[in-house]
This record gives structure tokens, sequence and C-alpha cells, in this order.
């Protein structure tokens, strides 16, 4: 829901794992994202990767999209992202490039994370903006969601390959 105040970075946080949640019903990575401003969501998105095949369609681009259109700009200058899991590259730089001020992650991502687990593209001093970046906010609940999601992932592909194994011919 839209035009939701949230009080703080926890509440913030709730609703993008609100979010995350839905990506579930087509088998996305369970992220979410939301763009805040002044207090206010005015953006709230999942990834939509497997539901649009599009591999652009992470969560924090879709809300990144969605804000800025929602404000007539690309400039997202008073806005905070909270998204569940640390932003990839892409993400990353989408966010330095919309000048988002403020980002704040749940989950960090030691194997695509830019926000300074891998990379630290959202506080690259090189760049023409940086990111304030705040990390581990409900880190727990962000970080279970995603285990779930990719031990259910796992148990299916080995289910998968053990019936193939056993159909096929000796």
């Amino acid at each position: 829901m839209l035009d939701r105040v949230v009080s703080d970075d926890v509440a913030a946080m709730a609703y993008a794992l609100h979010q995350a949640t839905l990506a579930l019903a087509h088998d996305d990575v369970p992220v979410g994202a939301v763009v805040v401003r002044n207090g206010v969501v005015i953006a709230a998105r999942h990834n939509e990767r497997e539901l649009t095949g599009d591999p652009t369609a992470h969560a924090e681009i879709l809300a990144i999209r969605d804000a800025a259109e929602l404000i007539g700009h690309w400039r997202l200058e008073q806005c905070t992202l909270y998204v569940t899991l640390e932003p990839c590259t892409m993400c990353a730089g989408a966010l330095v490039n919309a000048r988002v001020p403020r980002v704040v992650f749940g989950a960090t991502d030691p194997k695509a994370g830019a926000g300074g687990s891998l990379y630290n593209v959202l506080a690259d001093p090189r760049l023409n903006h940086r990111c304030v970046v705040e990390t581990g906010v409900m880190a727990d609940e962000c970080g279970a969601i995603l285990k779930t999601f990719f031990g259910l992932r796992r148990a299916a592909g080995r289910a998968s390959a053990a019936a193939n194994a056993v159909d096929e011919p000796a």
C-alpha cells in the first residue's frame, strides 16, 4: 500500500520484507524494496525477473522507476531505499545514478553485493554521488526468507535429478 507512513527503519524494512514474500508467488527470488520520502512509502516492489522474463526486473530497479514516475523526476534526492538484500552492481549503479542519498539493506550478499560485501559501488569516492549505507536492519528475517527459498529450490533440483536418473535406461 503506497502512502503508508513508516516511523523508522524497522517499519520500512518490515514492509520491504512483505514485498519480498510476494515474489514467492511467481518463483522469483524473494527480495523486496520500498522507497520512502518524508516518512511515507512512495514505491514498493519485489523481484519480477521470472514473472516478466526481464533480467533487470530487480526489486530496487522497479521501485526506483515507480518513485521517479510518481515524483516526476529522476533524481530521488530526498528518498531512502530499503531493500531486503544488499543491492547487486546493477542496482547499486541505478541508486547512484538516481542520487538516492541513503540505502538501507537487511541481508548481506557476499557473492554479488555491491554495498560493501563484494564491491562498494554505493560509496565509491570515484563516482559523482555516494549513498550513505545502513546495513543489518532485520538481517535475520531478511536472510531467513532467502535461505528457505534457496533450500527449497536446491531440494527440488535434487529431487528432479533423482527422478531423471531413475527414468534413464541402463
